[in-house]
Formats: structure tokens, sequence, C-alpha cells
């Protein structure tokens, strides 16, 4: 396993995050430690969640895996970098969202109860709050870093600008910040090339794409599939969508002996911003073949076939769209 700094900070991650979205909906509490039994043996020490992930199961259902698996072995908590987020909708409250300082400390005790822990290594912003002020937001995570409950603060969902208003409104506080930002990235959706890109690689922010695999279109979406999300209706229609595309790259991938999946995966990697793709495994079949994408280096040519199949915007901004 190869590892890497998160963002400016002296922590050290592997470069593949571990998911854990499907755990509960989709993935069994047996197969989910599984799953996470073998990402350790694997050596991925980076595992990512959320206060609201849970599905049909309910908000929260699964840090209560996660913390359950924690606890059959209380050595795996010093073992890993344990991420959740904090923003979205806990209950009927109209303080049970967003980023108050009230909801904030609640989410962040409640995650930690469902978390079987005493603290969390990156406690992430899930979404932007235009409602709250960066003095309120930063008061509430500088308690939480002093009372030992959480070390690092992370965003995800930001635009660039947003990135940069935390960042000097955390200096002058004297505040380390932000250090991670999770975003959408992959070879089907290159948005942030534009301007969260060169906005993390200004402020040192490590760079934690969700999604790398494009929500099932890049993992070798033409094969018949009869279960997990390649098999929803949305799916298939982006399929429908976007088949020259599909087929262009899933026989690039096959000319050069490699799963669709692993090419996807390596080309986010190719990337010298990003700190870590997040994969979101439902098997542990998927695990083991996500962990391939490491040692795959795409080729300078391969590079360039990709771009021209999944062309993005051409350069950062404003030179994408300006002289």
């Amino acid at each position: 396993m190869e590892y890497t700094h998160l963002g400016r900070t002296g922590l050290k991650v592997s470069r593949l995050c571990l998911g854990t979205m499907n755990f509960g909906p989709y993935t069994s509490e047996s197969d989910s430690f599984r799953i996470m039994n073998r990402a350790l043996e694997l050596g991925i020490n980076f595992f990512d969640t959320a206060n609201v992930y849970g599905g049909e199961k309910g908000v929260g259902a699964t840090e209560q895996i996660i913390g359950k698996w924690l606890l059959e072995d209380k050595s795996r908590r010093h073992k890993i970098v344990l991420a959740t987020k904090v923003y979205g909708k806990t209950g009927e409250g109209p303080n049970d969202s967003k980023l108050s300082a009230y909801h904030i400390r609640k989410a962040c005790e409640d995650s930690l109860k469902r978390l079987q822990t005493d603290h969390i290594d990156l406690y992430q912003m899930h979404h932007i709050d235009r409602e709250t002020p960066w003095e309120e937001i930063f008061q509430a995570m500088e308690q939480l870093v002093r009372e030992g409950k959480i070390i690092y603060v992370g965003s995800s969902n930001f635009a660039a600008w947003n990135l940069a208003e935390a960042f000097y409104k955390a200096k002058e506080r004297n505040f380390l910040g932000i250090v991670s930002e999770q975003s959408i990235y992959n070879l089907r959706n290159r948005n942030i090339e534009l301007e969260v890109i060169p906005a993390c690689k200004a402020f040192g922010i490590g760079l934690i794409p969700w999604s790398p695999l494009g929500g099932g279109i890049l993992c070798g979406v033409l094969k018949e599939i009869k279960e997990g999300r390649r098999t929803r209706e949305p799916l298939q229609k982006s399929v429908e969508k976007l088949r020259p595309q599909i087929e262009a790259y899933e026989k690039l991938c096959k000319e050069i002996g490699n799963e669709p999946s692993s090419v996807a995966l390596a080309w986010v990697l190719s990337n010298p911003v990003v700190t870590a793709p997040i994969i979101g495994p439902r098997t542990l079949e998927q695990l083991e073949e996500n962990v391939k994408s490491l040692e795959l280096k795409l080729s300078d040519d391969v590079l360039k076939k990709l771009d021209e199949i999944w062309p993005g915007p051409g350069n950062q901004a404003p030179e994408a769209y300006a002289w």
C-alpha cells in the first residue's frame, strides 16, 4: 500500500480511502465487517463515512456498523484514520441539520456514540452552509479540537471560493482550518478541474474524490449485471445516453488489458493533487478489484486517449474559456 500526507498536514493516509455508504442498505453487517477486515490487511488505513448514511436502515446505521466493528477489537481504532461528516438532516427539529454551533456539537456527540470511539480523526462539513458565519463554525470546531473529540477539519462539496474564504477565516483565528475537500471527480465529471483543484493545490488542501467510478458508469457497465447500483433505472438511462463514449472506453480498457474500474481509479490517482479516491465496495470482490488500480500506471498515450473519450474543460479557469 502507498501512503501520502493528507493535504498540508503531517498525517499519512493510504492512497485509497474506504467509503462505507453501502454498509447497511446494500451490504450486510457481517459482510461489512469482512470488507473492513480485508481493507486493514491490504494496508488501507483511511475509512470514510457520514452521520446520515444508512438508507432505509435509518440515519446513523452505517456509523453504528463501524462502531460495532471497532468494539469487536479495540486495537483497530488506532490502526485507522476515521472520517465522518456533519450537515445532513438527522431529525425533525429546526436545528437538526446544517452547521450551526448547536448542531455541530450535538451531531459530533451522536457520531462518537454510534462509532464507539472518543474521537474523530477527520470531521468533515458535508456541504457548504450559506446561513451560518465562519466565525460560528470555526468556534465550534475549535472547541471540539480542544476537547479532543476531533483532530482535523475537512469539507465536502465546497466551491473553490468557499475553500478560499474558509482558509483565510481560519488563518485570522490562528486555526489550521480545512485540510481536505471531498468533491465528485471522475472521467465523466471533471468540473472541479476549473477551480476546485487549483484551489486545493494553492491552499494545501488534500483532495478526496468521491464517485471516482462515475456511479458505476466507469466500471464495465456494459457487462450484464444482476445486482447492485448498476441495475437501477437512472443508471441504465445514463448508459444509453453515453453509450458511444462507454463503448469506446471499455474497448480501450480491453486493449490495454485492464478492468474499466482499475483504469478509472488509476486515472484519478494520476492527478498529483489527489490524496485518495473514495472506493465504496459493496462486496469483498469489488474491494480486491479496486486495490489493483494502485499497481496500474497509465502511459501518456493512454491518458491522451482517455481525454479524447472523456474530455475535461481543457484547463483551469479562466484559461479554459478565455485567452
